[in-house]
């Protein structure tokens, strides 16, 4: 089946097909790092990485690149006196590279800052000017939008029907949507943001940034530009405006991911339902988050509640559970089975990223592992834990997988362990007395703890009941 994906710009499914059959370019918006991540910026860069991990299958080799603007209006607004404005960048850079890394999101190939092409946007800025897109006013340089009339083609608007853009102070704009390619220095900035130009002193425009970095790492054209549904108007309509403009293909496919939500609320400060992912990875396992965050169709909005990540929590123990039984039972002993992806998986997949149904594929081949392990069909065992390994690898969400394995307290399972191996060892001991009703107790008192309990011919084993 041939990989399909909503095309923004087309509004409708596509058929993939890359410049490269064994090299897809792909580019996504990253942060802006004048503070750090909430939970939506973990939920976009996720989705962004399920698509990778999937088109690195099928094609072999992704080159993704994801930027950070780390110049804009917000990261000079937050720095301090003594915090400057690149220290605060840097900071929060780090913050998110952390909290991309804790729910197992790949670095990206390239991950370049804005600050580190400023000669590319003053190249991109110049050839706009020079074919009459573009004009200079008093240290500023705007993009004429009424001068391309291909503007507003990815959101399917007319210039008229759009909002102003509002950049940019409106001193020298022949027309209120224009918007900002470069922006003069300004007297209360700091002068280190700040650099030299054909226009005079200032620094670029949000924007332009993400163009030339496209251009720079991927070419004029490239496959894939990515990034959240609330970035289309005006930041990607703009991108694609300029690119086009000076004579660049640019994106081939656009993708949007959805926003979260409280309750029927976007995720906002202002309305003081912004969860940090710092928060949120301190108070669940990381494995959970992730699972909690891909479980929902990328282009779906997702809506957080009290429950999100506690189901999400019970969905990774029922994968956890088979695969320490299956591995327990069938021990180093693993028959020799044939194991592939199952094909409604893969179907899934192609069929414009459909991660709820691939993980339905993955939880009914767990029940169809449990049920042949209760048979004592250890084929069919081996060939379900062999699939669920690699369904949940392909997803980043294998729980056996090494990456998972240091999330927990080892001190606090050790002690778990201990006692609960005494209960065991009690139960075994009333058991061999013949003192049924004792033997009872302890295992409902295991029970009730929340531990579930397998009898079988190496011995008695527990595990946490994740429901």
């Amino acid at each position: 089946m041939t990989v399909r994906l909503y095309d923004t710009q087309a509004q409708a499914l596509r058929d993939f097909a890359p410049l490269d059959e064994k090299n897809v370019t792909m580019y996504v918006c990253g942060p802006t790092v004048q503070s750090g991540p909430g939970i939506h910026h973990l939920r976009a860069a996720l989705a962004f990485d399920l698509l990778r991990r999937w088109l690195a299958r099928t094609y072999g080799r992704v080159t993704f690149v994801r930027n950070v603007t780390d110049i804009d209006d917000k990261v000079l607004q937050n720095a301090t006196a003594a915090e400057p404005w690149w220290a605060l960048a840097y900071r929060m850079e780090r913050e998110f590279s952390a909290a991309y890394a804790a729910i197992g999101i790949l670095a990206p190939t390239y991950g370049p800052r804005a600050t580190g092409s400023i000669p590319q946007m003053q190249e991109l800025i110049q050839t706009l000017i020079d074919a009459g897109h573009a004009y200079a006013q008093d240290g500023d340089v705007y993009f004429d939008v009424r001068s391309w009339p291909a503007y507003g083609s990815l959101t399917h608007q007319s210039v008229d029907a759009m909002e102003p853009s509002a950049d940019s102070a409106e001193r020298g704009k022949r027309d209120p949507h224009d918007f900002a390619l470069w922006k003069a220095a300004k007297d209360d900035e700091p002068a280190d943001a700040v650099w030299p130009s054909p226009w005079g002193p200032g620094r670029p425009g949000w924007h332009i940034e993400c163009s030339a970095m496209a251009r720079r790492y991927l070419g004029a054209e490239f496959d894939i530009h990515g990034g959240g549904i609330d970035l289309r108007f005006p930041h990607h309509e703009n991108e694609l405006a300029q690119s086009t403009a000076a004579g660049d293909a640019f994106a081939r496919y656009w993708l949007h991911n959805g926003l979260v939500t409280v309750g029927d609320q976007k995720m906002s400060k202002s309305l003081g339902n912004f969860l940090l992912a710092g928060d949120v990875l301190a108070d669940n396992d990381p494995l959970v988050v992730r699972y909690a965050l891909a479980a929902a169709h990328y282009r779906s909005s997702l809506e957080i509640t009290p429950k999100t990540f506690s189901e999400a929590e019970s969905a990774v123990g029922r994968i956890r559970t088979f695969q320490e039984r299956a591995a327990r039972v069938l021990g180093t002993a693993t028959p020799l089975v044939a194991a592939d992806l199952p094909a409604a998986f893969a179907a899934a997949l192609d069929d414009d990223l459909g991660v709820p149904q691939a993980l339905a594929v993955v939880h009914e081949t767990v029940r169809a592992g449990n049920a042949a392990l209760d048979a004592g069909d250890t084929d069919a065992a081996a060939r379900a834990l062999i699939e669920v390994g690699r369904m949940t690898g392909i997803l980043g969400l294998n729980p056996a997988d090494p990456q998972w394995q240091d999330g927990g307290d080892a001190a606090e399972t050790q002690a778990l362990d201990s006692l609960v191996r005494t209960l065991i060892a009690q139960r075994a001991q009333a058991r061999a007395d013949k003192d049924w009703a004792g033997a009872d107790r302890i295992r409902d008192a295991i029970a009730a703890a929340g531990i579930a309990l397998e009898d079988g011919p190496s011995g008695t084993h527990w595990s946490v009941n994740r429901g």
